[in-house]
C-alpha cells in the first residue's frame, strides 16, 4: 500500500495533481479543492494516498494531510458514498467544517452537496457521529493565493466544476455571478460557493 507520494508538482488543477517522484515516476492523483488550495503555488509537495482498486479502474486519491484522508476513509465506509461523492463533500467543506457538521448533526448542509440526498446525509451523520473524534485536526496553515487574476480563477473554477460533473453553461453562469458579486476570491472560495448555488 502507498502511504504517501512526494515529489515535484508537474500538473495541478482543482481536481487533479500529477506528482513526479525522485525515481522518475509520475503519479496522477484525484484531489479535492481543499488539497488543491493547500499545495497551490508550491513546486514540491507530499500527498497522502488512498488507493481505490476496482475491476475496471485503479484510482489514486491524494490528500494534503492525514486528517483529510481519515475523513475520506470514514465517508466511503458509509453505504452509498463512493470516492467521487466523498471527494465532492471534501471539496465543499474543509475538514474542520465537516467535523463540525457531523458532530452537530447538521444534515441540511450535507444535503446541499451534489449527489447527496436527505437519506444519505442522515446516514453520514448517524454512521460517523461517534467516529468523528478520531479525526484530529492537522496543525496546518494554508497559504491561499488570493492575488490570482480573476480570469484565471474563473477558468480554473469552471474547469473544476465541469470535472465534478456540472454542465459547462451552468458552471460559467454561477462562477461569473460569484466573481461579479465579490472581487478577489481565490479558486477554492469560488468553487465552494458555486457548489452551494449550482
Amino acid at each position: 500500500m502507498i502511504e504517501f507520494i512526494q515529489g515535484k508538482i508537474e500538473e495541478l488543477t482543482p481536481t487533479k495533481a500529477v506528482i513526479l517522484t525522485a525515481g522518475g515516476v509520475a503519479y496522477d492523483l484525484s484531489i479535492s479543492v481543499y488539497t488543491y488550495s493547500a499545495i497551490q503555488g508550491k513546486e514540491d509537495c507530499r500527498l497522502y494516498v488512498y488507493e481505490a482498486i476496482r475491476e475496471d479502474a485503479y484510482v489514486l486519491y491524494g490528500f494534503s494531510g492525514k486528517q483529510e484522508r481519515e475523513l475520506f476513509l470514514m465517508l466511503i465506509s458509509v453505504p452509498g458514498i463512493g470516492g467521487a461523492s466523498a471527494r465532492m463533500i471534501l471539496s465543499s467543506f474543509s475538514p474542520s467544517e465537516l467535523i463540525g457538521i457531523i458532530s452537530s448533526g447538521n444534515d441540511s448542509l450535507l444535503k446541499k452537496v451534489k449527489g447527496i440526498g436527505a437519506k444519505t446525509a442522515q446516514r453520514i451523520i448517524v454512521d460517523l457521529h461517534d467516529k468523528i473524534g478520531v479525526a484530529q485536526p492537522d496543525d496546518m496553515h494554508l497559504d491561499l493565493q488570493t492575488s490570482i487574476q480573476t480570469g484565471q480563477v474563473a477558468t480554473e473554477a469552471i474547469t473544476a466544476l465541469v470535472t465534478l460533473g456540472f454542465p459547462q453553461a451552468a458552471s460559467q453562469k454561477v462562477v461569473q455571478a460569484i466573481l461579479k458579486e465579490q472581487d478577489g476570491l481565490n479558486v477554492e472560495s469560488v468553487i465552494r460557493e458555486a457548489l452551494k448555488r449550482i
